[in-house]
């Protein structure tokens, strides 16, 4: 299938990401979106109305330094284009997500915690003259939230937040169907929330009661085993442990499903510090979708424990917001897993280069 078999087979546009009107049902774009991680680079082609056409994995190999991790993002540009039914004349820009820290603005990675020898590396400008292709630079988490907004379980909404639960905390943030970036590009930092105002646990930036401390992974697993020391009711999981295993949120979640009490505990809490962090949220931004998505988040609604998790959430915001907002958003989990980043970065590509946005960027300069 060439490109203009594909761009006749999108003829019915996914609804929601921006709304019916501004979408140019004449044109078909494609778009490459690469997500930068530590471990991993993730890259597809996506069309202009949200749909991937192809995604590829490759090793980031950060250790080896920006200069090789270059090589291998123009490798994961280039192998995405080639899995796909599209050439790279068919495509009109590049969108990167990376990990912050960022200067968004310049397209600059500033200094990322998880890509520790990568410092100030112009990075946007590096992808677009290596392949003479407009390119963007946004944070990962925002773009997962773009690409949940866009192309997956946030579509249709106006404003919306994803948190990302993982080995910390991340959110992104969609506030009038447009990403929060704020005035330094650290917008949606919303893992650092403060829940614990005195003898909060530290999270591993140092700083001490954040959202992250509590339900990141790491801070979840240090719960657990303070509970254990301090001899909490546990059958399975205090079992499990002292035979040898490794305590991580999995072997948790395990023996919550087994119904060990503490583990359930753990889990419920969990989803309070959430219902906290969403709560404030609500307050803020008045968001009609909230999206969990991240690996902590217990089978998600396809088990028991996953559906039981985010029903604690629901339960608990009733409790701590507003009538009208707890009344009517929506709390779900996200839908499009680890694609939600190279699928947002297009998504940030297409909002910036697409035919639309270059249509009203000349009519607002006119």
């Amino acid at each position: 299938m060439d490109a203009d078999s594909v761009a006749t087979s999108e003829g019915n546009f996914m609804s929601g990401a921006i709304s019916p009107k501004d979408r140019n049902k004449g044109v078909q774009e494609f778009f490459v979106g690469v997500d930068v991680g530590g471990t991993n680079i993730k890259a597809g082609v996506v069309t202009s109305s949200g749909r991937p056409l192809s995604s590829i994995v490759l090793p980031t190999e950060a250790d080896k330094g920006p200069e090789h991790g270059l090589k291998n993002i123009q490798h994961a540009v280039t192998e995405a284009i080639e899995q796909s039914p599209i050439r790279m004349r068919n495509i009109t820009a590049i969108g990167l997500a990376t990990p912050g820290t960022l200067d968004i603005p310049n397209g600059i990675l500033m200094e990322p915690a998880n890509l520790p020898k990568w410092r100030h590396i112009p990075i946007r400008q590096i992808i677009s003259d290596h392949f003479d292709k407009p390119a963007s630079l946004q944070n990962d988490a925002n773009a997962a939230a773009y690409g949940e907004f866009w192309g997956g379980a946030g579509q249709g909404a106006h404003t919306l937040a994803l948190w990302t639960l993982g080995t910390g905390v991340g959110c992104g943030l969609i506030v009038d169907r447009k990403i929060v970036e704020g005035a330094h590009s650290h917008g949606g930092e919303c893992g650092f929330l403060y829940i614990q105002m005195e003898n909060g646990r530290p999270c591993a930036t140092g700083m001490k009661g954040t959202l992250e401390a509590y339900a990141g992974a790491a801070g979840f697993v240090i719960r657990a085993q303070d509970a254990l020391d301090a001899g909490a009711p546990s059958s399975l999981l205090r079992e499990l442990v002292e035979s040898g295993s490794e305590l991580t949120p999995l072997l948790i979640a395990d023996a919550a499903t087994a119904g060990d009490p503490l583990a359930l505990q753990l889990i419920d809490d969990t989803a309070k510090f959430m219902a906290y962090g969403t709560a404030n949220l609500m307050h803020t931004i008045d968001p009609d979708v909230v999206l969990f998505g991240g690996n902590v988040t217990f089978g998600r609604n396809e088990t028991e424990l996953g559906r039981r998790f985010i029903g604690r959430i629901r339960d608990e915001i009733k409790e701590l917001s507003f009538p009208v907002p707890s009344s009517n958003i929506r709390i779900d989990y996200a839908s499009l897993g680890g694609s939600a980043g190279f699928i947002g970065a297009a998504g940030c590509a297409w909002s910036q280069f697409g035919v639309e946005a270059v249509a009203r960027s000349q009519c607002h300069a006119s």
